[in-house]
């Protein structure tokens, strides 16, 4: 199998459509990503494979991820971020003789553009502080676990596949 991930945003979407408490699971964007959108795929639908995804509880604030899922197109996690792109902690690094800076090289791999309006943030499918928020990727590329309101529109929706060979 192959991982397939959209370089770039393909639209900006809710995570869900209501204000109240949404995993992965009962999200409105999992329902959009598998059902309208997958149908728009045409003939590659046939070689995407069904994805058991694990939904971890947010690492830093213990907000429950909710229940495993099964998906044709997803979004990643914190984890899988950090997986596929590094981890980007900054690392202190000196640059010569008493001055120093903060690298965060994988933070670049995790930019994504949103059309002409130029680099953009997107979701995670992992929970955020709360659980009304989900967790997302910065327009600089770095991992904001706190997350932002399901319901704050301008996230953009950056989806993640396997393909079978």
């Amino acid at each position: 199998m192959l991982y397939a991930e959209i370089e770039t945003i393909l639209e900006k979407r809710l995570y869900n459509v209501e204000f109240k408490s949404a995993t992965w699971e009962t999200c409105t964007l999992r329902k959009y990503l598998n059902g309208e959108f997958y149908n728009e795929l045409g003939a590659v639908k046939s070689s995407i494979a069904d994805t058991p995804n694990n939904n971890p509880s947010n690492p830093s604030f213990s907000t429950t991820g909710g229940n495993a899922t099964n998906d044709k197109v997803f979004l990643l996690s914190i984890d899988e971020v950090r997986r596929y792109f590094g981890d980007s902690t900054a690392a202190l690094r000196k640059i010569r003789k008493g001055e120093y800076s903060y690298s965060n090289k994988n933070n670049l791999n995790r930019i994504a553009d949103y059309g002409s309006e130029g680099a953009s943030w997107w979701w995670l499918r992992s929970p955020g502080l709360s659980s009304d928020d989900a967790a997302c990727v910065s327009t600089d590329g770095s991992l904001y676990v706190d997350g932002d309101s399901v319901r704050y529109v301008t996230g953009g929706a950056r989806p993640a596949l396997w393909l079978n060979l």
